[in-house]
């Protein structure tokens, strides 16, 4: 009986895991025919081979310790969709039943911006922003092993619409210290 029940609750988890890991994958399967999506995939390779060259600048060599525990990057992108409002709170509503927990959010008049996280044993595994706004929507899934006081540096070598909110990321991690962009542990 215990072994049953450790097979069914194991099946469990394992569901668990591929519905949330496989969140912008569905966006990917459901839009991979549709040319108003322009669809980037980063592999792990990738960021490796970056994490091996030298910045010129120290802001290169930080962006490149940032990323070298990356394990890929997928980005959606549509500029011209009838409703990228309407996607933009599909979306948003798929990746709170998710279990995915809100980061931060950024609202003006023109688009909306939401990051939101997936953690594993207090390690940031996905970040995921979302971006909607009157003309275009964006979806990216940023995976690996995040670290938060890393997050404006990835931001800053990045230059993706809606990662400049994450410019100035001040992160409070459990013991009470903040950090930022400034700050070194």
């Amino acid at each position: 009986m215990k072994r049953l029940t450790l097979i069914l609750v194991g099946l469990a988890m394992s569901v668990t895991m591929m519905a949330q890991q496989s969140l912008i994958n569905k966006y990917f399967d459901r839009y991979a025919d549709n040319e108003n999506f322009t669809k980037v995939t980063i592999n792990q390779k990738m960021f490796s081979l970056f994490a091996n060259f030298e910045g010129n600048t120290e802001e290169e060599t930080e962006f490149m310790q940032a990323i070298s525990k990356l394990e890929g990057l997928k980005v959606l992108v549509a500029d011209s969709v009838e409703n990228p409002g309407k996607l933009f709170k599909s979306a948003a509503a798929e990746i709170e039943k998710a279990g995915y927990e809100e980061l931060m959010s950024v609202t003006d008049a023109d688009e909306n911006v939401k990051f939101s996280i997936r953690e594993k044993d207090g390690i940031v595994k996905e970040m995921i922003m979302l971006v909607g706004g009157k003309e275009e929507f964006v979806l990216l899934s940023l995976y690996g092993e995040i670290d938060l006081k890393n997050v404006s540096k990835i931001a800053n070598g990045m230059k993706l619409n809606g990662m400049q909110s994450l410019k100035d990321f001040h992160y409070e991690n459990h013991d009470g210290k903040g950090h930022d962009n400034d700050d070194e542990d």
